[in-house]
């Protein structure tokens, strides 16, 4: 468990507005690989994968900056946040029908990390969005899979 922090981290209405916008990209994306002409499904499903990849990558990356907050340094979360993209960087190479599986599964990883370490980072007030967001991306990354 890393070391506490001083101060919980309120919600800010600006990232939380962002966060559901976030959401668009996965779900039309996944709209989109069911929708398109079998020229252009390629293009979506990478496109998808892609979009799930960065943002699998931002949720390690917030790991480092609650990493940098803490009063006595703990190697954890920064040993954490580079396995997203680590993981999410090989999932962009996969076939669509196993990467976006893989990404699905990262995002729904990532949150049950983030449910474990967020109270003692001092980031908990974000757990219900991160539950919200996680939940919606994941099933995004899955029907892109069953339709590819």
């Amino acid at each position: 468990m890393p070391a506490a922090v001083s101060g919980n981290l309120p919600l800010n209405p600006v990232a939380l507005r962002l966060g559901y916008l976030g959401l668009l990209p996965f779900v039309f994306g996944a709209l989109l690989v069911w929708l398109v002409r079998e020229d252009a499904h390629p293009y979506v499903t990478a496109a998808l994968s892609a979009y799930a990849a960065v943002v699998i990558s931002l949720l390690g990356g917030i790991h480092w900056g609650l990493g940098f907050r803490q009063s006595i340094p703990s190697p954890q979360p920064f040993v954490w946040g580079v396995v997203p993209a680590l993981i999410a960087w090989i999932a962009v190479v996969m076939p669509p029908y196993a990467g976006l599986v893989v990404h699905g599964v990262m995002l729904i990883a990532c949150y049950a990390v983030d449910r474990r370490s967020y109270p003692a980072l001092g980031a908990s007030a974000w757990l219900t969005l991160r539950f919200r967001l996680s939940g919606v991306a994941a099933l995004s990354c899955f029907l892109g899979a069953a339709g590819s």
